[in-house]
């Protein structure tokens, strides 16, 4: 790409969100991030330096940061990742709010993907290991914390239209078919 584009994906569970942010990257040529990457920074040494940074910008000394839960540490190490990766150039940031931390930048295209109910539980059971045994109830459950996770952070509704650029399901145009629509969308962002 030859203009910066952050690209965030939001999505539910089973949708193919993830293996669809890792192709986009892919044939972008552009770093991914997910969450596991994003927790695994936090924990870096320069994680524990923003916490300690952090401790001190809101009005005190580390152990001010420490009366917050893991979680919300956990988040606020995650948001300034996040942002530096935005800094750094083009990219796609799965989940953990990236939408809601990004939102004052112009060079990002948010994207929520949604899919069929079994679509995603034939995914969930082939890709994810998910048990068989009450798939669907699995499922709405991991959307739920997503969801819960998402408005608590943001005060927003998770997969509300007006949240995203775009809102995309994956089993209308399948996994390839979504990725080439992101992607169209990423390069007219870009111009």
């Amino acid at each position: 790409m030859e203009n910066k584009t952050i690209i965030t994906i939001s999505r539910q569970f089973g949708s193919g969100g993830r293996e669809i942010g890792k192709k986009i990257a892919d044939q972008l040529g552009i770093p991914f991030y997910d969450k596991e990457l994003i927790e695994i920074a936090a924990r870096t040494s320069k994680g524990f330096r923003l916490l300690g940074a952090l401790g001190y910008s809101l009005g005190g000394p580390l152990s001010t940061i420490t009366e917050l839960s893991l979680n919300d540490r956990l988040y606020l190490v995650q948001e300034e990742v996040i942002k530096g990766v935005a800094c750094e150039g083009s990219c796609v940031i799965v989940g953990r709010c990236a939408d809601y931390v990004l939102r004052e930048r112009s060079d990002v295209l948010n994207v929520y993907i949604h899919a069929d109910m079994e679509d995603r539980k034939e995914r969930a059971v082939h890709s994810y290991e998910v048990d068989e045994r009450d798939i669907e109830g699995s499922i709405k459950k991991i959307d739920k914390r997503r969801a819960n996770y998402y408005e608590y952070y943001t005060d927003r509704k998770w997969g509300r239209a007006e949240n995203y650029d775009i809102s995309i399901n994956s089993s209308t145009f399948g996994i390839d078919g979504t990725v080439e629509i992101i992607k169209m969308l990423a390069q007219k962002k870009a111009l």
